[in-house]
């Protein structure tokens, strides 16, 4: 991968991606973890992983490509039930979301993905999109669930 950006460069974006999510996490007591991806991965990547309320657990996944930063969250597994309505009600709430969409991921789970672009990027704008998909999650994990997995709430 070579450096499209300079300054600054993929090296300093990577450093400084690093520095606000460890400051992040020091500051607010709902992050449980920050970790980073494996040395060598082709792109580097970070793990961030929130205590929800309505969602036990929130992990943010976010790679840092040549250009964006990329992120999503597994929000949901594949539906057992109503799987037309679950995937319609995330298509419709996607209408009001700010740089996120829900998406269809690996095995139909339903997952929530942004991308950034790198000229975009501060921390400011990478607090706005944890924020962001936190409460997104929160919002929409309860509807979701009861309606993918509905005779297990009967």
């Amino acid at each position: 991968m070579t450096d499209y950006h300079s300054p600054p460069t993929l090296a300093e974006y990577e450093a400084c991606i690093t520095g606000w999510l460890t400051g992040f996490a020091a500051e607010n007591e709902l992050f449980e973890a920050v970790d980073r991806g494996e040395p060598g991965d082709a792109e580097p990547r970070w793990y961030v992983r929130l205590r929800g309320e309505e969602k036990e657990h929130i992990t943010i996944w976010f790679t840092l490509g040549q250009r964006t930063l990329r992120y999503e969250v597994y929000v949901l597994p594949a539906p057992a039930e109503n799987i037309g309505q679950v995937y319609e009600a995330a298509l419709r709430r996607n209408d009001r979301l700010v740089g996120a969409h829900f998406a269809i991921g690996v095995e139909d789970a339903l997952f929530l993905r942004g991308e950034l672009p790198l000229t975009s990027l501060n921390e400011a704008e990478l607090d706005r999109i944890v924020g962001s998909l936190y409460s997104y999650t929160e919002q929409s994990f309860p509807s979701l669930l009861r309606l993918a997995f509905a005779s297990k709430f009967t």
